[in-house]
């Protein structure tokens, strides 16, 4: 059984989630279709991590919450690697869906706090 956790443990527990859900994704990448040993086995020691940390929180902030901001967050943080590391192309229609993530992602947050 999971201990209980406060709100603020909480979201510092989410944000190692995300980091690590981003770990695991950018690990997809480098793993070049799982050719390589390495990345292909932190994806998943990686995401197995970020589900640990998301089932230990999920009863004090809640499954939308929980979520919907490491999904958010992990999405926009993976989106601006590929820009920048990767090269990917950034259109405007890339950029201004990754802006509306964010803003969803804070009205989420500024939800949970009300």
């Amino acid at each position: 059984m999971l201990p209980t956790v406060t709100v603020s443990q909480a979201w510092m527990i989410l944000s190692l989630a995300i980091i690590f859900e981003i770990g695991g994704t950018t690990c997809m990448r480098l793993s070049e279709g799982f050719t390589r040993l390495t990345p292909s086995v932190l994806i998943f020691v990686f995401y197995a991590v970020s589900f640990v940390l998301n089932t230990m929180i999920i009863r004090t902030l809640g499954l939308s919450v929980v979520y919907a901001v490491w999904s958010g967050v992990g999405t926009v943080a993976t989106s601006l690697i590929g820009y920048l590391y990767f090269k990917e192309p950034a259109s405007a229609i890339k950029v201004g869906s990754t802006i509306l993530i964010v803003i969803g992602v804070i009205g989420l947050h500024s939800g949970t706090e009300a």
